[in-house]
Parts: structure tokens; C-alpha cells; sequence
């Protein structure tokens, strides 16, 4: 998994780096142990859908999916654990914008570590993408990108704020529980307050994905070598992550993360006593399972 939006060998790598991340650092699962410990078939299956691996390919990218995970596993939990420890103690204080903003800043640097870890096999793996699986890849992008337009893009902005409203309720949900009618105008107020542009999102998408099947148009019509494959790629990863500081989009999302900042500050303010301890126990059960699943060996 390595990355964002990317997929074939190139993008394989980049996909399971977030999705793993989004997976156990962002927790966004209600069984971490099961997640995780399904996450190579469920990765595997992720890319092939992308790329259409073939009898060579696919044993590879099990390996590598494979080996990821278990440094992953053997490297990265414990910190995962103590990052949610540390937000339990932030939860039981006072939490502050700066908090948040450094919580933030914590995950975005772990999810640029996966993928960088990445990139000795991203190297590799880019360097036997086939025509037809370039192809195979444009076409997923394309489809996706119709299905967001549909989804998120051509509806009018009541149904936009709606839409992302109710995302945002569902992780509130899944830390803190059900909340009353009362906070929830609070919350919904607080979401339909940060910026809305869905068109912005879909152009970032779009110019990502341009830029991946460039890079592998590149390598494979130049048939770089390793070395120039790997320098390609480490550019496109630096490229990718620094996005929001664009200048063309800085403003929008630098104004973007604050606003859902606040919006997350707002729900941990208005949390009863009883629904932050729903959200403690809910840490403490992933914190549990990291634990566990870093002194498994598989």
C-alpha cells in the first residue's frame, strides 16, 4: 500500500501505505485486530482491482504487501499505541486547536513514513508496470472520478454540506457514541462553517492522478534504471504530500484543516462526561489491540 492514490506497482504501494495508516492510525475501524489482520488479503484484492496482476505479478505483491505489513507490525504499533495514550490524557485535560493541529501533523508524518518506507518496492514494482495495465489504471481513475463528480460534485451545496455532515457524524459516532439533537445542531453548524468546494477535491485528484500515470508513461518509454526510476518516484511522493502547500491551494486548505479542526474541538467541548468515556474506552480497546497485535509474530 504506498500512498494515496496510486496504484499499480507505483500506486499499489502508495494505496496500502494509506490505507493501512487510515486503517490502525486513524482507527476508523471498530475491530483494529481483525482489520489488520486481514489487511494483506484485502490490500492484495484493492490492487489487483486497479491493476489486473498477472501470474507473475501477483505473487510479488503478496510478498511485498506481506513484508510491509509485518514491519509495519514490528515497528509501528507501539507508537501507535502511545500516539492514543497521549490522546487520552489530551481528552481527559483540556483540548486545545494547537493539540489538534499537532495531533494532525503526528499522523500526516507517519503516513509519509509508510510511504517512503516504500520505496526501494515501488522502485521495482514500477519498473515491470505493462502497457495494458497503464491503461487498466487510467480507466479505474476515470471511473472513480465520474462516480465522485455524480456523487459529490454535481448536487446542489445543501446536499454537499449534508452529505459531508453526515461523514463527519459517523467518526464522531464511532468515538463518542450517540449524541442528542441539541449537539448535533451544534456540530452541524460547526461542519457547514469550513469551506465547501467539492470541484477543488476532484482537481486534486485528477492532477494526482495525471501526474502517477506520467511517471509511469515516463519510466517505462525511457526504460529508466533503478536508480533513475527510484529519484522519479521519490519526487512524485515529495510532490503528492505537499499538495496542501501549494500556492494555488494553500489558502483553501490550510483554511480547510483549521475549520475541521474546530469542528472536531466543538464535538470534544460539547461531549458529556459519559461520552468521553465512551471515546476513552474505545482508545483504550485499540490501544489494546496494538499492543497485542505488535507481539504477534506472523
Amino acid at each position: 500500500m504506498k500512498k494515496f492514490n496510486t496504484q499499480d506497482r507505483l500506486i499499489q504501494r502508495f494505496r496500502v501505505v494509506f490505507l493501512l495508516t487510515a486503517m490502525v492510525v486513524l482507527a476508523a475501524c471498530s475491530s483494529v485486530k481483525f482489520a489488520y489482520n486481514q489487511g494483506d488479503t484485502l490490500l492484495y484484492w484493492f490492487v489487483d482491482a486497479y491493476v489486473d496482476l498477472d501470474s507473475e505479478q501477483a505473487p510479488v505483491v503478496k510478498q511485498d504487501i506481506g513484508q510491509l505489513i509485518k514491519w509495519h507490525r514490528k515497528t509501528q504499533l507501539r507508537d501507535y499505541s502511545q500516539f492514543l495514550v497521549k490522546a487520552q490524557g489530551q481528552l481527559a485535560g483540556t483540548m486545545t486547536h494547537a493539540d489538534l493541529k499537532a495531533d494532525y501533523k503526528d499522523i500526516k508524518g507517519r503516513t509519509e513514513t509508510l510511504a517512503y518506507k516504500a520505496l526501494p518496492e515501488l522502485t521495482d514494482l514500477a519498473l515491470s508496470v505493462k502497457p495494458e495495465q497503464i491503461a487498466n489504471i487510467e480507466e479505474k481513475f476515470r471511473k472513480n472520478n465520474d462516480t465522485y463528480r455524480k456523487k459529490f460534485v454535481a448536487i446542489d451545496n445543501d446536499k454537499k454540506q449534508k452529505v459531508r455532515y453526515k461523514k463527519s457524524m459517523e467518526q464522531f459516532e464511532l468515538w463518542f457514541g450517540s449524541f442528542s439533537s441539541e449537539q448535533e445542531a451544534v456540530l452541524r453548524k460547526a461542519s457547514d462553517a469550513r469551506p465547501l468546494d467539492n470541484q477543488i477535491w476532484l482537481d486534486e485528484r485528477i492532477i494526482r492522478q495525471k501526474k502517477i500515470v506520467s511517471v509511469l508513461h515516463e519510466i517505462q518509454s525511457k526504460k529508466l534504471g533503478k536508480e533513475a526510476t527510484s529519484a522519479l518516484l521519490n519526487g512524485l511522493l515529495k510532490d503528492i504530500f505537499g499538495r496542501f502547500d501549494a500556492p494555488e491551494r494553500k489558502a483553501f486548505f490550510d483554511a480547510y484543516i483549521d475549520s475541521t479542526i474546530n469542528l472536531t474541538l466543538t464535538a470534544i467541548k460539547i461531549a458529556t462526561p459519559a461520552q468521553k468515556a465512551h471515546a476513552q474506552k474505545r482508545m483504550q480497546g485499540w490501544i489494546d489491540d496494538f499492543k497485542v497485535l505488535a507481539a504477534e509474530t506472523k
